[in-house]
């Protein structure tokens, strides 16, 4: 489990910024999925970790605009295995063609970021 108690939560997800930016150092992106991707990447080129994968959950990349990920707090030297893991989850994005989604699924899609972050924070207190 990573220790979230040195961490930061990158996210797009406005329900994520709204309970966690008091508690958490948390970077809140007005970006979409893929921009919420490359924030990450640029994180841990400059010595982050991921702690969280990005394309967890039952969520395709296409079925919501929004996305939380995990990232040490602390900068060290560059993390292969984060750079890899962030490399294909791009990749792997970009594969997904994407869908309309209605303005009325947003606030279920955002829950759904949500529950997901915050059972990793709930299980690593």
């Amino acid at each position: 489990m990573p220790d979230t108690r040195n961490s930061l939560l990158i996210t797009n997800n406005p329900l994520v910024k709204e309970k966690y930016a008091d508690k958490q150092e948390t970077e809140f992106l007005v970006e979409d999925l893929h921009g919420v991707l490359k924030t990450v990447r640029d994180h841990i080129h400059r010595g982050r970790k991921l702690l969280t994968n990005p394309l967890s959950g039952s969520v395709k990349p296409n079925e919501s605009p929004y996305k939380t990920v995990l990232l040490s707090k602390s900068f060290e030297k560059t993390d292969t295995e984060s750079v890899m893991l962030i490399e294909q989850c791009i990749l792997t994005a970009q594969k997904f063609e994407k869908q309309i989604i209605h303005d009325k699924h947003l606030h279920d899609l955002q829950t759904v970021d949500l529950s997901l972050i915050s059972d990793v924070l709930r299980r690593t207190a």
